[in-house]
């Protein structure tokens, strides 16, 4: 599927995508880049359920501090 991005930087989900992984108004999405790919994760109670505990031990504190002070910084 394609969308195409406005002047603002938005993009529309198609419907189908949005139904499948319930996304809904207000539904917040984590965006990132990987691998030269710019993924738009859905954080829903079962993304949420699905990732607890898996940075456990991973210094994923101090890397989340890290990345804030980075983005502060500009």
């Amino acid at each position: 599927m394609e969308s195409t991005v406005t002047s603002k930087g938005q993009i529309v989900i198609p419907a189908a995508i949005r139904r499948k992984l319930g996304i809904k108004a207000g539904t917040k999405v984590y965006v990132f880049e990987e691998n030269e790919r710019v993924v738009v994760q859905p954080v829903t109670r079962e993304y949420i359920h699905k990732v607890r505990g898996s940075l456990k031990g991973a210094g994923a504190l101090k890397t989340l501090e890290q990345e804030r002070d980075r983005e502060r910084d500009g």
